[in-house]
């Protein structure tokens, strides 16, 4: 009973120590400890933006079905689109990290700026966009015309404020990068309770505020995320991370956004590939109606709250990657991705057994509507049977990444996702009637095809050679 007291205490001395961000050092000493510290503030951070999904759902599902469809299509695209801001946040992560395993704390200051330079450039150009052809959009997703008219506002701003959003996952990837991990979580806590405050105001009206309806949605998101990417920047500026940011610093340095662009180009195509085909799916869906959209847009939306902690360790084994390499210890960064892997295996098995008991259950908790729950529940249960490869299939592909080997997950996700995901997912729900259930079945079949391509890969060891 003693050592079980104990050891309970040293969790909890381990858990303060890593959301406060004191364990500084991940390329020596137990990597388990090192996993663990990484880990848990990466969670965290996951967790705290899955919870804002899934209130920020629960809210909008109060207003109409067709408000439920509208965030379905508009985040579609909005992901499409931020697959370049994903490359240029692994670029991000895997040069900051190797810089800093290499004790050049310059270097990674440098790479930071750059990244904060791409991310505006890009950001002002989908916004010009977002801010003319919301309408226009929607419509080319699939949008039947009384959604357009009741959700464009919402596509608009989100499209229109889209910098916030960029920003903040990008100044995340490099705090994530230099090993900050709880930064990057007490970044999100602001941005997302701040949401979860304002959402209700923005959405049902508080006061002076009027009820904007689903737009209110896209209004409160931009507003938190806005106030926590001035909370970043002043975090660079003063000093609190070990990425440090001078007014002389702010300049373009050719050499090292070349650098970055040609890092993050591999992770720009992996994610136009995986999201587009994810746009595609989207699409299919839609050709069944908004009841269906919606129960499907619910279950993704459930599905993230879990997922999220999967990608939080999947981050931290990219952090230990770059670093250990950096450090010159590619062994340590090889063991750091085989033990992760194993932790979010459990955890995603644990959850794939939650969801196919209690599906029904957890769906009606955000709209009752009986298709809404039919097709939302057959899409919670299809998905969750592939789980636990997912768990270890998002460790070893951000792996790579970790590494600033780009370029093979993209080869991975051309196959899996083009060539099997979209055609069988086509072919099963329109060509043989199998309806949303043929959607279902596809992108559970492409992830367990991603986990075990990528673990095989992963084995041969190229990635241990490529430099960032």
């Amino acid at each position: 009973m003693q050592s079980n007291k104990i050891s309970l205490k040293q969790f909890f001395q381990y858990f303060k120590i890593a959301v406060t961000g004191k364990e500084q050092n991940f390329t020596s000493g137990s990597i388990r400890r090192a996993v663990f510290m990484l880990s848990i503030p990466m969670i965290l951070e996951m967790l705290m933006e899955s919870i804002f999904a899934l209130v920020d759902i629960l809210y909008v599902s109060q207003v109409s079905v067709n408000a439920v469809a509208t965030i379905g299509l508009t985040e579609s695209v909005i992901t499409l689109i931020y697959a370049v801001a994903i490359g240029l946040s692994m670029a991000a992560t895997a040069i900051v990290a190797r810089r800093v395993g290499e004790k050049d704390i310059k270097g990674a200051s440098n790479a930071a700026v750059q990244v904060i330079f791409l991310g505006v450039f890009v950001a002002a150009i989908i916004s010009v966009i977002g801010i003319l052809y919301p309408k226009e959009i929607l419509g080319l997703m699939g949008g039947e015309p009384d959604l357009i008219a009741e959700g464009y506002g919402y596509t608009q701003v989100l499209l229109g404020g889209n910098i916030t959003i960029m920003l903040l996952f990008l100044i995340n990837a490099i705090f994530r990068g230099a090993g900050d991990a709880s930064v990057a979580m007490w970044t999100l806590i602001l941005s997302n309770g701040l949401n979860i405050i304002l959402d209700p105001m923005f959405i049902f009206g508080f006061g002076p505020i009027p009820a904007y309806g689903v737009e209110g949605a896209a209004i409160a998101t931009t507003i938190g995320r806005g106030t926590a990417v001035v909370f970043q920047l002043a975090i660079l500026f003063f000093g609190y991370s070990k990425i440090k940011i001078g007014v002389k610093d702010i300049v373009l340095r050719v050499e090292v956004m070349l650098n970055l662009i040609k890092v993050s180009l591999g992770g720009i195509g992996q994610f136009l590939i995986g999201t587009s085909s994810w746009v595609f799916l989207m699409r299919i869906m839609s050709e069944f109606g908004s009841e269906v959209l919606a129960g499907y847009t619910i279950a993704i939306r459930v599905m993230m709250f879990t997922l999220m902690p999967a990608w939080g360790m999947s981050n931290a084994a990219a952090t230990l990657v770059g670093q250990n390499l950096g450090a010159q210890e590619p062994k340590r960064a090889e063991l750091s991705v085989w033990k992760t892997g194993k932790y979010s295996a459990i955890f995603m098995g644990i959850v794939s057994i939650i969801y196919l008991v209690f599906a029904p259950q957890i769906i009606v908790l955000f709209n009752a509507t009986p298709d809404v729950v039919k097709y939302g529940s057959l899409c919670l249960r299809v998905i969750a049977a592939g789980y636990i490869f997912y768990g270890y299939g998002m460790v070893v592909i951000n792996a790579f990444n970790g590494a600033g080997d780009t370029k093979t997950p993209t080869y991975i996700n051309f196959v899996c996702f083009w060539l099997l995901q979209l055609p069988f997912a086509y072919v099963m729900a329109i060509t043989l009637d199998f309806g949303p259930a043929g959607v279902f079945w596809a992108i559970t079949l492409a992830e367990i095809l991603i986990a075990v391509v990528a673990i095989v890969w992963f084995k041969k060891g190229h990635w241990k050679t490529v430099k960032v």
